[in-house]
């Protein structure tokens, strides 16, 4: 539901009761003809004919409801325009920067935010690129003034397993040199590492360190206070990303695994979850079907694997919902797929408490729709974030209006 510029444009808080909704929780089924109460920013009560007293009544006949989706790999924020480098802020000199904070490097007033949630996007990890530890992913809610605000409560180590594969048709390197050039990255990594426990050692027993932003924030991982989100494509680096993890006593989750459907049972073996997408994209080989970048989720999740759905993207995180369609339509089906984008993310997140389902006690950040969401046909009529209404606008919105009608009146 398009808002008129010069409407009210900024989020409000107050008590809401949403009436009369089919109320899709996510972990408890889906209701039919139920009430939502929010007071507080919280879910506060789910059920029939709850009494209306101070709150602003929302009619949802007809309509559902459902928790706010989670993007688990975006640049949203950290990019503007993907074009401009002037608008770029994901990368960081040098190949070891995990100290480099994603959060800090968020901008509220990102033009691509309000096109997201209104989408019913709510949530996002947003992410840095290059290098072999290029800084922290932080999850962010879009909603807020300051990059504080927004934060979701999670934070996690990106770090680039070397790869022994070609990058495209336009890698024409060796098979000998690709797997000399990973050997290398895989060396320097290990040295990263074995540099990092010493720290965490040398910490441990309260010895005198100097300032190392490099290895504390490594010794961070090492120490589980937080988790390594290891981003592996092909199959043969996802079996060797394996492999090194075995020797590692680490939180990991594996991130991108384009080719994961071909090594789905060592992952399930393993017990690591993953993040993968984008979904609609094409295969990363020619010699693969057309459509194994569809199926690639569902014979992940079929295996036993954990499996969360990102879309790597900064302008577009706006199509996660029908990137999940289209892992619903190849495999998965639509409950799997809505939890790939709801409560699996909140659970590798760690804030399953508060967010990916609807239930009693949790934020309220959900929206209203007048049909599936994964349907490009579909009408996202009202999103809330943290409780917060969200304006239902933004510069698609307005573009579209102002030339809706571009005859001149005489």
């Amino acid at each position: 539901m398009a808002q008129i510029e010069g409407e009210v444009i900024k989020p409000y808080k107050a008590n809401f009761l949403l009436t009369n909704a089919k109320i899709y929780t996510v972990t408890k089924g889906i209701l039919e003809d139920h009430d939502l109460l929010i007071e507080d920013g919280l879910i506060k009560a789910i059920g029939k004919n709850i009494p209306q007293q101070n709150h602003t009544v929302i009619d949802c006949t007809g309509k559902s409801l459902y928790p706010g989706f989670i993007d688990s790999g975006t640049s949203l924020g950290i990019v503007e325009v993907n074009s401009l480098k002037e608008t770029q802020d994901y990368m960081e000199l040098g190949k070891v920067t995990p100290q480099m904070q994603a959060l800090t490097a968020v901008n509220p007033n990102g033009v691509a935010i309000p096109v997201t949630r209104v989408s019913g996007v709510t949530t996002v990890l947003t992410q840095p690129r290059g290098g072999h530890f290029p800084g922290t992913a932080a999850l962010i809610n879009l909603n807020g003034y300051t990059p504080g605000q927004m934060f979701g409560g999670f934070k996690g180590v990106i770090m680039n397993y070397p790869s022994a594969v070609r990058s495209g048709s336009n890698d024409t390197r060796s098979l000998e040199d690709l797997q000399k050039t990973a050997t290398k990255n895989l060396d320097e990594i290990n040295k990263l590492w074995e540099k990092a426990a010493t720290y965490l050692a040398i910490k441990s027993k309260g010895g005198e360190l100097e300032y190392y932003p490099e290895m504390e924030q490594l010794s961070r991982v090492l120490n589980k206070e937080l988790p390594l989100l290891i981003e592996v494509n092909a199959a043969k680096d996802i079996v060797s990303a394996l492999e090194w993890i075995k020797e590692k006593d680490v939180n990991v989750v594996l991130t991108g695994v384009a080719e994961g459907w071909k090594v789905a049972d060592k992952i399930a073996a393993a017990g690591v979850p993953v993040i993968t997408g984008p979904v609609l994209t094409l295969p990363s080989r020619d010699s693969d079907n057309y459509d194994a970048s569809y199926n690639n989720p569902a014979l992940l999740q079929k295996a036993g694997v954990k499996v969360a759905l990102r879309t790597m993207e900064a302008e577009n995180v706006r199509n996660l919902p029908f990137n999940a369609g289209f892992a619903a339509a190849y495999g998965m089906g639509i409950t799997e797929a809505l939890k790939a984008i709801t409560i699996i993310p909140a659970e590798i997140f760690g804030v399953d408490d508060s967010l990916g389902s609807l239930e009693e006690g949790k934020k309220a950040s959900l929206f209203i729709s007048d049909g599936d969401p994964f349907e490009p046909k579909t009408q996202i009529h009202q999103v809330f974030i943290d409780g917060y209404r969200i304006p239902m606008t933004n510069r698609h919105i307005r573009l579209y209006q102002e030339f809706l009608e571009r005859e001149m009146q005489p």
